[in-house]
């Protein structure tokens, strides 16, 4: 028996508003049984006793299908209606046969119920109809002999096929039971795994009715909020303590009502508990019906008040200088643009450069120069018309740019140079500088290009003594031009094919038998007509741009490349350095990676040259970096020896292995017995530190001549041989040829 009720269905299950639905499409339809009988009877001329009785007795089941409550008794009078539908349809059909049929269309329409007492009372109803009316009017319930005589077994006949298709309909019932447990199941699932997710995420999460009202938030929006667990009923968006910031701007929850697509944004907020000003990310959904009906709004929100400050703040150590608090360099250039762009007329740039800054470094150490550069900036800032744009751009360079012709610029510089005229207070004392200025005007055009016209105009106030103001003019245009020509020539170069548009070339080193010994690396630039150009046209704009980093790359690597092709044929190549290489943290490591690169390579064939008056204008830890090279075995050599400020100095400083005297010492050496002196001193002082010496620019036998009676070991220059490209020096390689001889 359990067995058995088991694989029936249980009924039931339906919501209130299902139900509901269903109930009221019954009712209509049996009170529209009414008005079909009245027609059959009409066309059945059947408008008699029988169809009067019926209609009297459907007319209350559906009043009481109407009005009664709750569920059974309402659905119960619809059984019972149909019951009198259907019997009083066959009684007015006269036992009509096919007119039986109505009893199997109303048993699948009252399976919509899903409940057995309706269900069950119209197959009792059809049993009794077709036993107790067979009975008593076998004419009016049948139609046919067999069943006048027998009305029971045809009663139960019709029970059993009402009953067979009522059965198909249980077996549906059940089968959707079913289905609907396995989908409950799943919404189930669903919605615990909804509620972790919604519940327990840290992210404040809230469901919203298009109307407004929070119908559901998780703990992180409650807690960000300070909301009550419970919220009033009716709480709405509008009781949030919080509010845009912004009050003349659109709410929020209208914004979201509006998007057809999910919006995602970021806002300023105002706490109505606090008075705290946060910024939210909100990323709102809206869930709509298969009408396009908005139905509800799925909104979570992250404070990101935290991350907009932190986001705020490096950008404003971005734009600021650290040291001194002007703009930076990337935020002057930036804003230099905007201002070439939206101002109508001319705007002016003022380059200004401490003079001699690196003797106040060098006297009163970095902390005083620090010093010095933050008093300096806040009395140019005090200076400058208000409005300028004022920047640091790296060392004790600073800018200027404001509105304004040459007149003003020129105003401006010699305002500057009067104010620096009074010593500026540094660390409790005065301290008395002066500076450098370049002026320069434009109407539109790229900010780079007005910067350089300054800088280039700065450089020649500092050529001409320094403290005055120089104003840029043609002259000095037609440099930058060469400049930014040079420039663009070298990016090309770089970014093609280097073999082919950065060839090295080699200018021998002899030794004192006028044997070969070693060559002088020297970078070539091939022009796309194919004419080849020495270094004094782009070198200088590559020391400017920082692009001799690349191309220092890209010599000190063919240099070594022809150093292996050329095996123990020559002893040694040099390659010039640049500080700006020298200054780069990846160098040192760089020139040991190639070096290991090929460990066939003895590393003291390689000589890297440092120019003694770069080093004297770097603030680099040069002799740290030199010691580190000489460490993987490089040997140092201390390039255009003698030009410098303290020569000797440095001879004792810097772990060089070679001096090369310039060529400033050679040139007439055997007509001038002063220089004789010199370099006799110098060779002395060069043995006696375990040093070489190179002598550079030998152009005449007389001076090679006069350069070997002094014991100079080796030299270089044209009377040997020019720079040769790789192959023909080549040549002199393999023929072992004497220099001496070869003019």
């Amino acid at each position: 028996m359990i067995r058995l009720m088991a694989l029936l269905p249980s009924g039931g299950g339906l919501r209130d508003e299902d139900w509901a639905r269903r109930h009221r499409l019954l009712t209509t339809i049996l009170a529209a049984t009414i008005v079909l009988l009245t027609a059959f009877g009409v066309f059945a001329d059947g408008l008699n006793g029988t169809w009067l009785t019926t209609v009297f007795l459907i007319l209350p089941c559906v009043i009481a299908a109407s009005r009664l409550p709750g569920r059974r008794l309402p659905s119960t009078f619809v059984a019972l209606g149909f019951v009198m539908a259907c019997g009083g349809f066959v009684a007015i059909a006269h036992g009509l046969t096919e007119a039986h049929f109505s009893f199997f269309i109303v048993i699948a329409a009252l399976a919509l119920y899903r409940d057995w007492t309706p269900f069950g009372m119209f197959l009792l109803g059809t049993t009794l109809h077709h036993g107790v009316f067979g009975v008593l009017v076998s004419n009016r319930t049948y139609d046919h002999d067999a069943a006048f005589a027998h009305p029971w077994t045809w009663a139960l006949l019709h029970a059993v096929a009402v009953l067979l298709a009522a059965g198909f309909q249980l077996v549906q019932w059940k089968m959707t039971e079913s289905e609907e447990r396995r989908s409950q199941q799943n919404l189930d699932e669903s919605q615990a795994q909804l509620s972790i997710a919604f519940d327990q995420t840290p992210v404040p999460m809230a469901m919203i009715s298009p109307e407004g009202r929070l119908l559901r938030t998780n703990e992180a929006y409650r807690g960000w909020l300070d909301l009550p667990e419970e919220l009033p009923a009716g709480f709405t968006v509008d009781d949030l303590p919080i509010t845009p910031a912004d009050a003349t701007s659109p709410g929020m929850f209208d914004h979201i009502l509006s998007a057809d697509e999910p919006v995602a944004t970021t806002r300023e907020y105002r706490r109505l508990d606090n008075g705290r000003h946060i910024w939210v990310d909100v990323h709102a959904t809206g869930l709509r019906d298969q009408r396009g009906r908005l139905r509800l709004i799925f909104v979570h929100c992250v404070d990101v008040t935290d991350n907009r400050r932190h986001q705020e703040e490096l950008r404003r150590q971005v734009r600021q200088d650290s040291l001194t608090g002007l703009l930076s360099r990337s935020a002057f250039e930036n804003d230099l643009s905007e201002l070439l762009a939206t101002e109508p007329d001319q705007v002016s740039v003022i380059y200004v450069d401490v003079d001699r800054f690196k003797s106040i470094n060098d006297g009163a150490g970095h902390t005083a120069g620090d010093d010095v550069l933050r008093a300096l900036s806040a009395r140019l800032a005090a200076t400058v018309p208000d409005g300028s744009l004022v920047a640091r751009l790296g060392g004790d360079e600073f800018v200027v740019a404001l509105p304004g012709g040459i007149e003003t610029a020129l105003r401006t510089g010699h305002g500057l140079l009067d104010a620096c005229a009074e010593p500026l207070l540094v660390d409790g004392g005065y301290l008395q500088i002066s500076i450098s200025v370049g002026v320069a005007s434009a109407s539109g055009g790229p900010a780079e290009a007005v910067v350089l016209a300054a800088d280039t105009a700065m450089y020649a106030a500092k050529r001409a003594g320094g403290n005055r103001v120089a104003e840029f003019n043609d002259t000095m245009r037609v440099a930058v031009q060469d400049r930014i020509a040079a420039e663009a020539r070298l990016r090309r170069a770089l970014a093609g094919d280097r073999d082919t548009a950065l060839p090295v070339w080699f200018q021998p080193i002899v030794g004192a038998d006028g044997e070969l010994a070693g060559a002088e690396t020297l970078v070539r630039m091939r022009t796309p007509e194919g004419d080849i150009v020495g270094p004094n046209l782009f070198v200088p704009a590559a020391e400017e741009t920082g692009l001799i980093v690349p191309l220092g790359e890209h010599v000190l690597n063919r240099a070594v490349r022809h150093l292996i092709e050329w095996g123990d044929q020559l002893g040694y190549v040099s390659v010039n350095v640049s500080p700006r290489q020298l200054a780069e943290p990846d160098f040192v490591p760089d020139v040991a990676a190639l070096l290991a690169s090929h460990p066939g390579l003895d590393p003291s064939r390689l000589i890297l040259e440092i120019t003694e008056t770069a080093l004297l204008g770097s603030s680099l830890d040069v002799q740290q970096r030199l010691e580190m090279l000489k460490a993987i075995g490089v040997r140092i050599a201390l390039d255009d020896f003698g030009t410098g400020y303290s020569s000797l100095t440095w001879l004792q400083s810097i772990p060089a292995d070679i001096v090369k005297l310039d060529r400033s010492f050679v040139a007439g050496l055997s007509a001038d017995p002063r220089k004789s002196s010199i370099i006799e001193a110098v060779l002395w002082l060069a043995r006696s530190l375990n040093m070489a010496v190179v002598a550079e620019g030998v152009e005449d036998e007389a001076d090679w001549e006069a350069l070997r009676a002094l014991g100079c070991p080796s030299a270089q220059g044209y009377y040997f041989s020019r720079p040769l490209p790789p192959a023909e020096f080549e040549q002199k390689v393999l023929q072992r040829s004497r220099m001496a001889t070869t003019p």
